[in-house]
């Protein structure tokens, strides 16, 4: 990477901003800046061929959204359907038309792999090796906006599966569903309980002979109808961009209230959502062990069903869940620790997520590696020692675009911070970190997010550092909170 820095650049070749990432992430932030900062030069550099990042990567049967599209959906482009617990195909669509409607589109280039990121501190910018089609060139930026997501789209969680080597069927994992794979009348077992498993099982069961989820623990399920009916109502009654903010903060302040109800008061939280799942049982599915975790509401993602989906399946008989250990896959099936073999054709290993930031670039500071795992995010935006860099993170307990949005509205303010007082650079820096007592940055007991921890960047007890907490508190603070506090300002000559 030395010859990054030698080479002359011309002011033509600098950008103001690169964008990392055409999902929604990258598509908000790209909006966010064009309409704050019109004078501002950006583009938006994606790995794949499309826009939709997450969106338009998986592709396994059912793959939808287990966010409302009230608040998961752009705040300055309404989700204008119905069904607020949505499709894969709807969004990806609706994230490609938002794009298109505002011009957006036009600055992505696709087809670019960000190698890797380099900050020169002489030169006051940002070097990106980018991977274009096989050829190499180099990108320039004042400042970069990392919207990649949190996971590996190469490689999903490894999981050790006893003897998986033994199975004479298909094994399949979700990130990799093949295009067109006939499952009709096969008998298939999901392995895994999470969001993943529970979207896969009910569009499974329309097609196979019998869909079997076989989990090691549960997973709090709650079934909710696919169309608001306070959402239906009020639209009737104002013009739409009234009744959409009136359902979005309805949205808003319903999942703050309940994430809020479920932290001060588990156990009751705990009697509520038994009590709603019992009902949608089958009368010979017991509620205990398969829909009883050890753990509490919310200390890991709580899963939604639209219309009650997955309940749907199980009644119907096409569907079932067991709750054991795996002792060995043998050449049909699966056999369990109860002693019971699980026949099957397809086993899909649902088992979670592999975590990893910046796409797997490598981020440097004139040219010595940054190890984010080490580094505190300052504000929940930007990385510690790491000068103009915005590091997206959502929430783990509501939509992922609100602090997607939250970190936008903050880099946006301090981009024209910068400018109004002619800084080239702002650096979150901690004079003594070893005062501050590290936390999570994502508040999740989920397996996934523990195994993958040192892939993301700490939080801390104390502001800035202190990790997201609500969107209102984060909005507050990307608004009007204080925007130099835990900086570090240059005024370099270049």
């Amino acid at each position: 990477m030395g010859d990054m820095g030698d080479s002359e650049i011309m002011s033509s070749d600098l950008l103001d901003v690169i964008i990392v990432g055409a999902g929604i992430s990258g598509i908000n932030a790209a909006y966010r800046i064009q309409s704050a900062l019109p004078s501002t030069t950006y583009t938006i550099l994606e790995a794949r061929g499309a826009t939709g990042g997450t969106w338009d990567f998986f592709r396994y049967p059912g793959f939808r959204s287990d966010s409302d599209l009230y608040t998961f959906g752009f705040p300055w482009r309404p989700w204008a359907q119905e069904k607020y617990i949505a499709d894969g195909d709807s969004i990806r669509k609706y994230i490609r038309d938002s794009a298109a409607m505002y011009g957006i589109d036009r600055k992505v280039q696709f087809h670019q792999k960000v190698v890797s990121a380099n900050w020169s501190t002489d030169q006051q910018m940002w070097t990106l090796l980018v991977d274009a089609g096989g050829e190499k060139r180099y990108l320039h930026a004042r400042f970069v906006i990392l919207s990649t997501g949190y996971y590996d789209y190469d490689e999903p969680l490894s999981t050790t599966i006893t003897g998986i080597e033994n199975f004479k069927g298909t094994v399949l994992h979700p990130q990799f569903w093949p295009e067109d794979f006939d499952y009709a009348d096969k008998k298939i077992v999901v392995i895994g309980s999470g969001s993943t498993a529970v979207t896969l099982i009910p569009s499974l069961a329309e097609k196979a002979s019998h869909v079997t989820m076989l989990q090691r623990s549960p997973t709090y399920l709650l079934a909710r109808p696919s169309v608001d009916a306070f959402a239906s109502f009020i639209s009737k009654l104002f013009p739409s961009w009234i009744a959409h903010r009136v359902t979005r903060y309805k949205f808003l302040l319903q999942n703050y209230v309940f994430v809020k109800f479920c932290g001060r008061f588990p156990a009751a939280a705990r009697r509520l959502i038994k009590k709603a799942t019992i009902k949608e049982l089958p009368k010979d599915v017991p509620h205990n062990p398969h829909f009883e975790p050890r753990y509490n509401p919310w200390e890991q993602r709580l899963c939604l069903c639209p219309d009650g989906d997955f309940f749907q399946a199980m009644r119907s008989g096409k569907a079932s869940v067991v709750t054991d250990t795996i002792t060995n896959v043998v050449e049909n099936g699966i056999q369990l620790a109860s002693g019971q073999i699980l026949d099957a054709d397809v086993i899909v290993t649902a088992t979670g997520l592999k975590l990893k930031t910046a796409g797997g670039a490598q981020v440097s500071v004139d040219n010595v590696p940054i190890k984010v795992g080490e580094k505190f995010i300052w504000k929940g935006a930007m990385l510690q020692d790491t000068p103009n860099l915005a590091f997206v993170i959502g929430y783990t307990n509501a939509s992922w675009t609100l602090g997607a949005d939250a970190t936008a509205l903050l880099v946006c303010r301090l981009l024209k911070y910068l400018k109004d007082n002619k800084y080239t650079s702002a650096i979150p820096g901690l004079e003594h970190s070893e005062t501050l007592h590290s936390v999570p940055a994502m508040n999740l007991s989920s397996t996934y997010i523990v195994k993958g921890m040192k892939e993301l960047p700490r939080a801390a007890d104390k502001k800035p550092w202190a990790p997201r907490e609500t969107y209102f508190a984060d909005l507050w603070e990307a608004k009007f909170g204080k925007i130099t506090d835990g900086l570090h300002l240059h005024r370099v000559l270049v």
